[in-house]
Protein backbone atom coordinates (compact mmCIF):
# COMPACT_ATOMS: atom_id res chain seq x y z
CA UNK A 1 0.00 0.00 0.00
CA UNK A 2 2.81 2.25 0.43
CA UNK A 3 4.17 2.13 -2.99
CA UNK A 4 0.91 2.11 -5.10
CA UNK A 5 1.73 4.99 -7.20
CA UNK A 6 5.14 3.16 -8.16
CA UNK A 7 3.52 0.07 -8.70
CA UNK A 8 1.24 2.28 -11.14
CA UNK A 9 4.63 3.38 -12.96
CA UNK A 10 5.95 -0.46 -12.79
CA UNK A 11 3.08 -2.46 -13.72
CA UNK A 12 3.03 -1.00 -17.82
CA UNK A 13 6.69 -1.67 -18.17
CA UNK A 14 6.14 -4.91 -16.40
CA UNK A 15 3.88 -5.56 -19.21
CA UNK A 16 6.57 -5.40 -21.50
CA UNK A 17 8.23 -8.53 -20.63
CA UNK A 18 5.39 -11.04 -21.83
CA UNK A 19 4.52 -8.60 -25.31
CA UNK A 20 8.16 -9.44 -25.96
CA UNK A 21 7.90 -13.26 -25.28
CA UNK A 22 4.44 -13.31 -27.14
CA UNK A 23 6.04 -10.85 -29.96
CA UNK A 24 5.10 -12.85 -32.59
CA UNK A 25 1.37 -13.98 -31.71
CA UNK A 26 -1.03 -10.89 -32.17
CA UNK A 27 -3.90 -12.60 -30.20
CA UNK A 28 -2.02 -12.93 -27.10
CA UNK A 29 0.08 -9.54 -27.59
CA UNK A 30 -3.47 -8.23 -27.22
CA UNK A 31 -4.91 -10.17 -24.12
CA UNK A 32 -1.15 -9.42 -22.93
CA UNK A 33 -2.01 -5.30 -23.09
CA UNK A 34 -5.87 -6.27 -22.49
CA UNK A 35 -4.90 -7.58 -18.97
CA UNK A 36 -1.77 -5.32 -18.35
CA UNK A 37 -4.34 -2.28 -18.52
CA UNK A 38 -7.02 -3.78 -16.84
CA UNK A 39 -4.74 -4.42 -13.52
CA UNK A 40 -3.33 -0.63 -14.31
CA UNK A 41 -6.93 0.46 -13.71
CA UNK A 42 -7.62 -2.07 -10.68
CA UNK A 43 -4.68 -0.38 -8.97
CA UNK A 44 -5.35 2.75 -10.03
CA UNK A 45 -9.26 2.34 -8.50
CA UNK A 46 -7.33 1.28 -5.17
CA UNK A 47 -5.16 4.01 -4.79
CA UNK A 48 -8.19 6.48 -5.52
CA UNK A 49 -9.61 4.30 -2.09
CA UNK A 50 -6.81 5.06 -0.11
CA UNK A 51 -6.79 8.68 -0.68
CA UNK A 52 -8.17 10.71 2.21
CA UNK A 53 -10.56 13.45 0.93
CA UNK A 54 -10.37 16.68 2.68
CA UNK A 55 -6.76 16.74 3.44
CA UNK A 56 -4.72 19.18 0.77
CA UNK A 57 -0.68 18.00 0.86
CA UNK A 58 0.33 15.89 -1.01
CA UNK A 59 -0.67 11.82 0.38
CA UNK A 60 0.84 7.90 -0.82
CA UNK A 61 4.43 9.77 -1.37
CA UNK A 62 7.20 8.02 -2.17
CA UNK A 63 10.95 9.36 -1.76
CA UNK A 64 14.09 8.26 -2.45
CA UNK A 65 17.35 9.81 -3.49
CA UNK A 66 18.23 9.12 -7.26
CA UNK A 67 21.07 12.37 -8.42
CA UNK A 68 21.54 13.36 -4.55
CA UNK A 69 24.47 14.98 -5.40
CA UNK A 70 22.24 16.98 -8.05
CA UNK A 71 19.42 17.65 -5.49
CA UNK A 72 17.28 15.56 -7.69
CA UNK A 73 15.10 12.84 -6.55
CA UNK A 74 12.94 10.06 -7.15
CA UNK A 75 9.35 11.89 -5.32
CA UNK A 76 6.12 10.63 -6.31
CA UNK A 77 2.47 11.86 -5.00
CA UNK A 78 -0.97 12.73 -5.56
CA UNK A 79 -3.60 15.78 -4.25
CA UNK A 80 -6.93 16.19 -4.90
CA UNK A 81 -6.05 17.96 -8.38
CA UNK A 82 -3.98 14.90 -9.63
CA UNK A 83 -6.00 11.96 -7.82
CA UNK A 84 -8.88 11.72 -10.25
CA UNK A 85 -6.68 12.50 -12.98
CA UNK A 86 -4.45 9.22 -12.99
CA UNK A 87 -7.82 6.84 -13.17
CA UNK A 88 -8.97 8.40 -15.97
CA UNK A 89 -6.14 8.05 -17.20
CA UNK A 90 -5.97 4.25 -16.93
CA UNK A 91 -9.39 3.98 -18.09
CA UNK A 92 -8.94 5.54 -21.18
CA UNK A 93 -5.97 3.91 -21.96
CA UNK A 94 -7.91 0.48 -21.22
CA UNK A 95 -10.63 1.60 -23.32
CA UNK A 96 -8.34 2.12 -26.23
CA UNK A 97 -6.26 -0.80 -26.07
CA UNK A 98 -9.60 -3.08 -25.76
CA UNK A 99 -10.76 -1.34 -28.55
CA UNK A 100 -8.14 -1.89 -30.37
CA UNK A 101 -7.87 -5.25 -30.26
CA UNK A 102 -11.55 -5.60 -31.88
CA UNK A 103 -9.48 -5.26 -34.78
CA UNK A 104 -9.23 -1.67 -35.93
CA UNK A 105 -5.53 -2.68 -35.98
CA UNK A 106 -4.38 -4.65 -38.41
CA UNK A 107 -0.59 -4.41 -38.75
CA UNK A 108 2.20 -4.61 -35.87
CA UNK A 109 0.19 -5.36 -33.92
CA UNK A 110 3.08 -6.41 -30.97
CA UNK A 111 4.51 -3.19 -31.47
CA UNK A 112 1.60 -1.01 -31.29
CA UNK A 113 0.39 -2.76 -27.91
CA UNK A 114 4.12 -1.51 -26.73
CA UNK A 115 3.53 1.44 -27.78
CA UNK A 116 0.32 1.94 -25.78
CA UNK A 117 1.88 0.24 -22.47
CA UNK A 118 5.07 2.86 -23.12
CA UNK A 119 2.25 5.96 -23.24
CA UNK A 120 0.62 4.90 -20.43
CA UNK A 121 4.26 4.83 -18.30
CA UNK A 122 4.97 9.04 -18.94
CA UNK A 123 0.68 9.73 -19.01
CA UNK A 124 0.79 8.61 -15.71
CA UNK A 125 4.12 9.69 -14.51
CA UNK A 126 3.25 13.01 -15.35
CA UNK A 127 0.46 13.20 -12.61
CA UNK A 128 2.45 11.72 -9.86
CA UNK A 129 5.36 13.34 -10.20
CA UNK A 130 6.79 15.62 -7.56
CA UNK A 131 10.37 16.31 -8.91
CA UNK A 132 10.57 18.74 -11.66
CA UNK A 133 13.74 16.40 -13.44
CA UNK A 134 11.20 12.96 -12.86
CA UNK A 135 8.24 15.54 -14.32
CA UNK A 136 10.51 16.42 -17.47
CA UNK A 137 11.10 12.72 -18.56
CA UNK A 138 7.39 11.45 -18.49
CA UNK A 139 6.18 14.94 -19.66
CA UNK A 140 9.01 13.54 -22.82
CA UNK A 141 8.56 10.15 -22.84
CA UNK A 142 4.86 10.77 -23.84
CA UNK A 143 6.14 12.33 -27.19
CA UNK A 144 7.80 9.22 -28.48
CA UNK A 145 4.99 6.30 -28.39
CA UNK A 146 2.50 8.70 -29.75
CA UNK A 147 4.69 9.80 -32.08
CA UNK A 148 4.89 6.01 -32.94
CA UNK A 149 1.48 5.70 -33.05
CA UNK A 150 0.39 8.52 -34.91
CA UNK A 151 3.15 7.61 -37.86
CA UNK A 152 2.82 4.36 -38.18
CA UNK A 153 -0.61 3.30 -37.59
CA UNK A 154 -2.07 7.30 -38.57
CA UNK A 155 -4.16 8.07 -41.69
CA UNK A 156 -2.60 9.07 -45.30
CA UNK A 157 -1.16 12.23 -43.89
CA UNK A 158 -0.03 10.52 -40.63
CA UNK A 159 4.25 12.12 -41.45
CA UNK A 160 3.17 15.62 -42.08
CA UNK A 161 1.11 15.69 -38.80
CA UNK A 162 3.44 13.62 -36.41
CA UNK A 163 6.10 15.68 -37.49
CA UNK A 164 4.14 18.86 -36.90
CA UNK A 165 2.82 17.36 -33.24
CA UNK A 166 6.46 16.48 -32.72
CA UNK A 167 8.01 19.44 -33.87
CA UNK A 168 5.76 21.81 -31.51
CA UNK A 169 5.19 19.82 -28.88
CA UNK A 170 9.39 19.08 -28.58
CA UNK A 171 9.83 23.09 -28.33
CA UNK A 172 7.40 23.89 -25.82
CA UNK A 173 9.53 20.89 -23.75
CA UNK A 174 13.38 22.25 -24.64
CA UNK A 175 11.55 25.83 -23.03
CA UNK A 176 10.76 23.90 -20.45
CA UNK A 177 13.72 22.36 -19.76
CA UNK A 178 15.32 25.70 -19.76
CA UNK A 179 12.80 27.11 -16.94
CA UNK A 180 13.92 23.40 -14.75
CA UNK A 181 17.35 24.89 -15.27
CA UNK A 182 16.89 28.28 -14.10
CA UNK A 183 15.06 27.28 -11.03
CA UNK A 184 17.84 24.29 -10.44
CA UNK A 185 20.30 27.63 -10.17
CA UNK A 186 18.12 29.62 -8.14
CA UNK A 187 17.49 27.03 -5.78
CA UNK A 188 20.72 26.79 -4.32
CA UNK A 189 21.28 27.79 -0.73
CA UNK A 190 24.04 28.91 1.19
CA UNK A 191 26.36 25.98 0.98
CA UNK A 192 25.30 25.00 -2.55
CA UNK A 193 23.28 22.58 -2.49
CA UNK A 194 20.13 22.35 -4.95
CA UNK A 195 16.61 21.09 -5.53
CA UNK A 196 13.98 20.39 -8.12
CA UNK A 197 11.73 18.92 -5.35
CA UNK A 198 8.07 20.52 -5.21
CA UNK A 199 7.58 20.71 -1.77
CA UNK A 200 10.86 22.22 -0.38
CA UNK A 201 10.99 24.45 -4.03
CA UNK A 202 7.38 25.73 -2.62
CA UNK A 203 9.54 26.55 0.67
CA UNK A 204 12.22 28.21 -1.17
CA UNK A 205 9.97 30.68 -3.78
CA UNK A 206 10.76 33.45 -1.59
CA UNK A 207 13.88 33.51 -3.77
CA UNK A 208 12.79 33.98 -6.93
CA UNK A 209 13.09 37.50 -7.63
CA UNK A 210 9.57 39.08 -9.97
CA UNK A 211 11.92 39.65 -12.79
CA UNK A 212 13.05 35.91 -12.90
CA UNK A 213 9.40 34.80 -12.14
CA UNK A 214 8.58 36.68 -15.25
CA UNK A 215 10.68 34.94 -17.01
CA UNK A 216 10.63 31.49 -16.14
CA UNK A 217 7.02 31.47 -15.76
CA UNK A 218 7.20 32.37 -19.75
CA UNK A 219 9.05 29.32 -20.14
CA UNK A 220 6.53 26.97 -18.48
CA UNK A 221 3.35 28.45 -19.98
CA UNK A 222 4.75 28.47 -23.49
CA UNK A 223 5.05 24.32 -22.91
CA UNK A 224 2.10 23.89 -21.27
CA UNK A 225 0.10 25.60 -23.74
CA UNK A 226 1.10 24.03 -26.35
CA UNK A 227 0.26 20.86 -24.84
CA UNK A 228 -3.15 21.94 -24.32
CA UNK A 229 -2.79 23.32 -26.51
CA UNK A 230 -3.85 27.37 -26.45
CA UNK A 231 -4.43 29.35 -29.59
CA UNK A 232 -2.10 30.52 -31.12
CA UNK A 233 0.06 27.40 -30.40
CA UNK A 234 -3.26 24.67 -31.22
CA UNK A 235 -2.44 24.30 -34.85
CA UNK A 236 -0.87 20.73 -34.29
CA UNK A 237 -3.98 19.68 -32.70
CA UNK A 238 -6.35 18.60 -35.83
CA UNK A 239 -3.47 17.34 -37.75
CA UNK A 240 -3.12 15.06 -35.26
CA UNK A 241 -6.45 14.12 -34.04
CA UNK A 242 -7.15 13.53 -37.90
CA UNK A 243 -4.71 11.37 -38.83
CA UNK A 244 -4.29 8.85 -35.86
CA UNK A 245 -5.74 6.28 -35.21
CA UNK A 246 -9.28 5.86 -33.15
CA UNK A 247 -7.59 4.89 -29.67
CA UNK A 248 -4.44 7.41 -30.43
CA UNK A 249 -7.07 9.71 -30.92
CA UNK A 250 -8.84 8.98 -27.16
CA UNK A 251 -5.86 9.08 -25.37
CA UNK A 252 -4.46 12.49 -27.21
CA UNK A 253 -7.60 14.42 -26.53
CA UNK A 254 -8.85 12.80 -23.28
CA UNK A 255 -4.85 12.57 -21.47
CA UNK A 256 -2.52 14.31 -23.20
CA UNK A 257 -4.25 17.25 -23.44
CA UNK A 258 -4.64 17.59 -19.67
CA UNK A 259 -1.01 17.92 -18.64
CA UNK A 260 -1.07 21.34 -20.12
CA UNK A 261 -3.69 22.62 -17.76
CA UNK A 262 -2.40 19.85 -14.76
CA UNK A 263 1.47 21.46 -15.07
CA UNK A 264 -0.15 25.23 -15.16
CA UNK A 265 -1.77 23.93 -11.67
CA UNK A 266 0.81 21.67 -10.62
CA UNK A 267 3.97 24.39 -10.93
CA UNK A 268 3.20 27.30 -12.97
CA UNK A 269 0.60 29.14 -10.35
CA UNK A 270 2.50 27.91 -7.17
CA UNK A 271 6.09 28.68 -8.34
CA UNK A 272 5.62 31.44 -9.72
CA UNK A 273 2.53 33.88 -8.51
CA UNK A 274 4.49 37.01 -10.00
CA UNK A 275 5.03 36.05 -13.14
CA UNK A 276 1.31 34.82 -13.53
CA UNK A 277 0.06 38.30 -12.37
CA UNK A 278 2.52 39.69 -14.99
CA UNK A 279 1.17 37.53 -17.68
CA UNK A 280 -2.44 37.07 -16.25
CA UNK A 281 -4.02 39.86 -19.18
CA UNK A 282 -2.61 37.92 -21.69
CA UNK A 283 -3.43 34.23 -20.33
CA UNK A 284 -7.24 34.99 -19.75
CA UNK A 285 -7.94 36.81 -23.34
CA UNK A 286 -6.06 33.30 -25.52
CA UNK A 287 -8.23 31.11 -23.00
CA UNK A 288 -11.79 33.38 -24.27
CA UNK A 289 -10.33 33.44 -27.64
CA UNK A 290 -10.02 29.86 -27.77
CA UNK A 291 -13.27 29.55 -26.22
CA UNK A 292 -14.83 31.50 -29.51
CA UNK A 293 -12.20 30.90 -31.96
CA UNK A 294 -12.82 26.88 -31.28
CA UNK A 295 -16.35 27.34 -31.40
CA UNK A 296 -16.47 28.91 -34.65
CA UNK A 297 -14.06 27.11 -36.47
CA UNK A 298 -15.61 24.03 -35.47
CA UNK A 299 -19.14 24.87 -36.97
CA UNK A 300 -17.52 25.30 -40.19
CA UNK A 301 -15.36 21.79 -40.35
CA UNK A 302 -16.80 19.60 -42.97
CA UNK A 303 -14.63 16.33 -41.67
CA UNK A 304 -16.68 15.42 -38.27
CA UNK A 305 -13.29 13.74 -36.77
CA UNK A 306 -11.82 17.32 -37.44
CA UNK A 307 -14.81 18.80 -35.91
CA UNK A 308 -14.52 17.30 -32.89
CA UNK A 309 -10.78 17.98 -32.91
CA UNK A 310 -11.42 22.04 -32.60
CA UNK A 311 -14.16 21.61 -30.09
CA UNK A 312 -11.38 20.55 -27.62
CA UNK A 313 -9.85 23.71 -27.99
CA UNK A 314 -12.65 25.73 -27.43
CA UNK A 315 -13.22 22.91 -24.38
CA UNK A 316 -9.41 23.54 -23.53
CA UNK A 317 -9.93 27.21 -23.29
CA UNK A 318 -12.47 26.69 -20.31
CA UNK A 319 -9.83 24.90 -18.21
CA UNK A 320 -7.15 27.99 -18.65
CA UNK A 321 -10.07 30.50 -18.52
CA UNK A 322 -11.05 28.59 -14.88
CA UNK A 323 -7.16 28.37 -13.70
CA UNK A 324 -5.97 32.07 -14.33
CA UNK A 325 -9.13 33.84 -12.79
CA UNK A 326 -7.62 32.59 -9.60
CA UNK A 327 -11.00 31.06 -7.50
CA UNK A 328 -12.07 28.23 -6.21
CA UNK A 329 -15.21 28.52 -8.40
CA UNK A 330 -12.65 28.39 -11.25
CA UNK A 331 -9.96 26.14 -10.41
CA UNK A 332 -12.26 23.45 -9.46
CA UNK A 333 -14.51 23.92 -12.41
CA UNK A 334 -11.13 23.36 -14.73
CA UNK A 335 -10.15 20.39 -13.25
CA UNK A 336 -13.35 19.15 -13.42
CA UNK A 337 -13.65 20.29 -17.00
CA UNK A 338 -10.73 18.16 -17.66
CA UNK A 339 -11.99 15.51 -16.19
CA UNK A 340 -14.96 15.93 -18.15
CA UNK A 341 -13.49 16.62 -21.50
CA UNK A 342 -11.42 13.52 -21.18
CA UNK A 343 -14.69 11.44 -20.99
CA UNK A 344 -16.89 13.31 -23.37
CA UNK A 345 -14.44 14.07 -25.79
CA UNK A 346 -12.83 10.23 -25.36
CA UNK A 347 -16.19 8.80 -26.29
CA UNK A 348 -16.76 11.17 -29.57
CA UNK A 349 -13.95 10.15 -31.00
CA UNK A 350 -14.49 6.66 -29.79
CA UNK A 351 -17.63 6.90 -31.64
CA UNK A 352 -16.30 8.66 -34.76
CA UNK A 353 -13.78 5.57 -34.67
CA UNK A 354 -16.28 2.83 -34.81
CA UNK A 355 -18.96 4.70 -37.70
CA UNK A 356 -15.70 5.32 -39.56
CA UNK A 357 -14.49 1.84 -38.96
CA UNK A 358 -18.11 0.76 -40.80
CA UNK A 359 -18.80 3.32 -42.99
CA UNK A 360 -15.24 4.29 -44.30
CA UNK A 361 -16.80 7.74 -44.72
CA UNK A 362 -15.69 10.95 -42.36
CA UNK A 363 -17.40 13.79 -44.28
CA UNK A 364 -20.58 15.13 -42.78
CA UNK A 365 -21.96 15.82 -46.14
CA UNK A 366 -21.63 11.95 -46.96
CA UNK A 367 -23.27 10.76 -43.64
CA UNK A 368 -26.79 11.01 -43.00
CA UNK A 369 -30.03 8.85 -41.98
CA UNK A 370 -27.87 6.82 -39.22
CA UNK A 371 -30.23 7.13 -36.47
CA UNK A 372 -32.84 4.71 -38.81
CA UNK A 373 -30.46 2.25 -38.90
CA UNK A 374 -28.08 2.43 -35.61
CA UNK A 375 -30.12 3.22 -32.60
CA UNK A 376 -27.96 2.26 -30.16
CA UNK A 377 -25.20 4.12 -32.23
CA UNK A 378 -27.38 7.58 -31.91
CA UNK A 379 -28.23 7.12 -28.20
CA UNK A 380 -24.73 7.05 -27.33
CA UNK A 381 -23.51 9.92 -29.69
CA UNK A 382 -26.82 11.80 -28.68
CA UNK A 383 -25.71 11.67 -24.80
CA UNK A 384 -21.99 12.47 -25.77
CA UNK A 385 -23.00 15.28 -27.57
CA UNK A 386 -25.64 16.98 -25.22
CA UNK A 387 -22.54 16.52 -22.37
CA UNK A 388 -20.30 18.43 -24.64
CA UNK A 389 -22.41 21.25 -25.30
CA UNK A 390 -23.05 21.34 -21.12
CA UNK A 391 -26.78 20.21 -21.03
CA UNK A 392 -27.60 20.23 -17.29
CA UNK A 393 -27.47 17.18 -15.40
CA UNK A 394 -24.38 15.70 -17.70
CA UNK A 395 -20.88 16.03 -16.99
CA UNK A 396 -19.84 18.98 -19.32
CA UNK A 397 -22.52 21.37 -17.83
CA UNK A 398 -20.87 21.31 -14.48
CA UNK A 399 -17.30 22.08 -14.90
CA UNK A 400 -18.64 24.49 -17.88
CA UNK A 401 -20.73 26.32 -14.89
CA UNK A 402 -18.46 26.99 -12.08
CA UNK A 403 -15.78 28.10 -14.44
CA UNK A 404 -18.14 31.18 -15.87
CA UNK A 405 -18.89 31.72 -11.96
CA UNK A 406 -15.24 32.42 -11.42
CA UNK A 407 -15.20 34.24 -14.55
CA UNK A 408 -18.07 36.24 -13.73
CA UNK A 409 -15.95 36.94 -10.19
CA UNK A 410 -12.80 37.81 -11.32
CA UNK A 411 -11.75 41.56 -11.53
CA UNK A 412 -8.00 41.08 -11.92
CA UNK A 413 -7.65 42.40 -15.50
CA UNK A 414 -8.88 45.29 -18.05
CA UNK A 415 -12.67 45.28 -18.19
CA UNK A 416 -13.22 42.46 -15.60
CA UNK A 417 -15.42 39.32 -15.15
CA UNK A 418 -18.47 41.63 -16.44
CA UNK A 419 -17.01 41.24 -19.91
CA UNK A 420 -14.50 38.41 -19.78
CA UNK A 421 -17.40 36.09 -17.87
CA UNK A 422 -20.30 36.51 -20.70
CA UNK A 423 -18.00 36.57 -23.75
CA UNK A 424 -16.96 32.83 -22.61
CA UNK A 425 -20.82 32.03 -21.98
CA UNK A 426 -21.28 33.22 -25.60
CA UNK A 427 -19.10 30.17 -26.35
CA UNK A 428 -21.21 27.82 -24.45
CA UNK A 429 -24.21 29.19 -27.41
CA UNK A 430 -22.00 28.65 -30.22
CA UNK A 431 -21.39 25.05 -29.39
CA UNK A 432 -24.79 24.28 -29.01
CA UNK A 433 -25.41 25.09 -32.45
CA UNK A 434 -22.52 23.70 -34.35
CA UNK A 435 -23.29 20.40 -32.13
CA UNK A 436 -26.56 20.21 -32.50
CA UNK A 437 -26.32 20.90 -36.45
CA UNK A 438 -23.73 18.68 -36.78
CA UNK A 439 -25.93 16.29 -35.10
CA UNK A 440 -28.94 16.55 -37.47
CA UNK A 441 -26.98 16.25 -40.12
CA UNK A 442 -25.02 12.98 -39.03
CA UNK A 443 -28.23 10.80 -37.39
CA UNK A 444 -31.35 12.27 -39.66
CA UNK A 445 -32.19 12.80 -43.07
CA UNK A 446 -32.63 10.12 -45.70
CA UNK A 447 -31.06 6.84 -44.86
CA UNK A 448 -28.24 6.25 -47.52
CA UNK A 449 -28.44 2.86 -49.33
CA UNK A 450 -24.89 2.45 -48.75
CA UNK A 451 -25.31 2.11 -45.00
CA UNK A 452 -28.39 0.44 -44.60
CA UNK A 453 -27.37 -3.03 -44.37
CA UNK A 454 -24.55 -1.67 -41.92
CA UNK A 455 -24.71 -3.14 -38.30
CA UNK A 456 -25.39 -1.19 -35.48
CA UNK A 457 -22.59 -1.67 -31.87
CA UNK A 458 -21.32 -4.67 -31.62
CA UNK A 459 -20.37 -5.85 -27.98
CA UNK A 460 -16.89 -4.99 -27.61
CA UNK A 461 -18.03 -1.27 -28.87
CA UNK A 462 -20.50 -0.91 -26.20
CA UNK A 463 -18.17 -2.63 -23.77
CA UNK A 464 -15.81 0.64 -24.32
CA UNK A 465 -18.45 2.86 -24.50
CA UNK A 466 -20.40 1.94 -21.50
CA UNK A 467 -18.36 3.28 -18.96
CA UNK A 468 -18.00 6.52 -20.25
CA UNK A 469 -21.91 7.24 -20.61
CA UNK A 470 -21.90 5.94 -16.76
CA UNK A 471 -19.35 8.58 -15.68
CA UNK A 472 -20.71 11.20 -18.34
CA UNK A 473 -24.13 11.21 -15.99
CA UNK A 474 -22.81 10.08 -12.81
CA UNK A 475 -20.62 13.30 -12.63
CA UNK A 476 -24.04 15.29 -13.87
CA UNK A 477 -25.88 14.80 -11.25
CA UNK A 478 -23.80 13.91 -8.69
CA UNK A 479 -20.62 15.91 -8.50
CA UNK A 480 -20.53 17.05 -5.08
CA UNK A 481 -18.16 13.67 -4.19
CA UNK A 482 -15.98 14.30 -6.76
CA UNK A 483 -15.46 18.15 -5.79
CA UNK A 484 -15.01 17.40 -2.57
CA UNK A 485 -11.41 15.28 -3.59
CA UNK A 486 -10.60 18.67 -5.82
CA UNK A 487 -11.55 21.28 -3.22
CA UNK A 488 -9.17 21.41 -0.39
CA UNK A 489 -5.78 21.32 -2.86
CA UNK A 490 -7.55 23.34 -5.27
CA UNK A 491 -7.93 25.63 -2.26
CA UNK A 492 -4.24 26.02 -1.25
CA UNK A 493 -2.78 26.38 -4.87
CA UNK A 494 -4.94 29.56 -5.33
CA UNK A 495 -3.33 30.88 -1.87
CA UNK A 496 -0.08 29.79 -3.11
CA UNK A 497 -1.09 31.71 -6.60
CA UNK A 498 -2.51 34.50 -5.08
CA UNK A 499 -0.32 35.40 -1.64
CA UNK A 500 3.32 35.52 -2.31
CA UNK A 501 3.95 35.47 1.77
CA UNK A 502 1.59 32.21 1.79
CA UNK A 503 4.32 29.10 2.48
CA UNK A 504 3.35 25.40 3.49
CA UNK A 505 5.46 23.07 5.04
CA UNK A 506 7.20 20.66 2.92
CA UNK A 507 7.46 16.59 3.87
CA UNK A 508 10.84 15.26 4.74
Amino acid sequence: MTHLLSLLVVIPIAGLIPLFIFRRDAGAAKQVAITTTAVELAVSIWMLAQFKVGEPGFQLVERLDWLPSLGISYLVGVDGISVLLVPMTTLLTFISVLYSSGGAIKTRITEYMTAFLLLEVGMVGVFIALDLFLFYIFFELMLVPMYLIIGIWGGPRRIYATLKFVLFTLAGSLLMLVGIVAVYIASADASGSRTLSLPDLLELRGRFSADFQFWVFLAFALAFAIKLPMVPFHTWLPDAHVEAPTAGSIVLAGVLLKAGGYGFLRFGLPLFPFGVQAWLPLLILLSVVAILYGAIVSAVQKDLKKLVAYSSVAHMGFVTLGIFVLNLQGGVGAVLQMLNHGFVTGALFLLVGIQYEKTHRRMIADLGGIANTWPLFTTFFGVFVLASLGLPGLNGFVGEFLVLIGSFKFTGVPLGGLFWGPAAAIGVILAAIYLLWMFQRVMYGPVREAYRALPDMSRLEIACALPLLLLTVLLGVLPQPFIAYIEPSLDRVIRLATDPSFTVVAFK
